[in-house]
């Protein structure tokens, strides 16, 4: 059965090395026959959460900017991936104020199960992608019909486009595939 699938790619690089892999997901998303959207934050507005807490009464944010059809857009999908790169061992800012922004989610009956993290860093030590994983656990564990299904971190990679050839781009496919 066809599922709805979102992949959020947070790099604000054109080229990225995180995007590849979310693109390389997304192939495998196509070729087993899901629905697939791409939304690049690179050309988007998306202000900090004031802490209001109004989008838990109005079901969507107060801010007028591209984080409340993003959020619409992320409450409708059956699976999510977030593809970021790694800046100082954690997730891309853009990509947690996109979360903070996200709020309105929550008791809300969102669609969502599977997350997937797909994520690349100039290091290449084993643990890079630690801090950036369990913040968007932290994220996950606030919504009991989600999980975190799987991650792709590919590290050694820091100039624009230095993943072309790499074993990630193979293993982000086939993630995808598996979806």
């Amino acid at each position: 059965m066809s599922k709805r699938v979102l992949v959020i790619s947070t790099s604000l690089r054109s080229d990225s090395n995180s995007e590849a892999l979310a693109d390389a997901f997304m192939e495998g998303v196509k070729e087993a026959g899901h629905q697939i959207q791409k939304i690049s934050l690179r050309d988007k507005t998306i202000g900090f959460c004031k802490g209001c807490l109004a989008c838990l009464k109005k079901g969507n944010c107060v801010i007028q900017d591209d984080a409340v059809w993003i959020a619409k857009k992320m409450h409708d999908a059956e699976v999510i991936a977030f593809a970021t790169p790694i800046y100082y061992y954690e997730m891309s800012g853009q990509m947690k104020t996109m979360l903070d922004r996200a709020n309105s989610l929550y008791g809300s009956d969102y669609a969502f199960q599977d997350i997937y993290l797909l994520s690349t860093a100039a290091e290449d030590e084993e643990g890079v992608d630690r801090r950036a994983v369990s913040g968007l656990e932290g994220w996950i564990a606030c919504f009991e019909r989600a999980r975190l299904a799987g991650t792709v971190f590919v590290g050694g990679v820091n100039a624009a486009g230095e993943i072309t050839g790499h074993p990630g781009i193979k293993q982000a496919y086939e993630a995808g595939r598996a979806v």
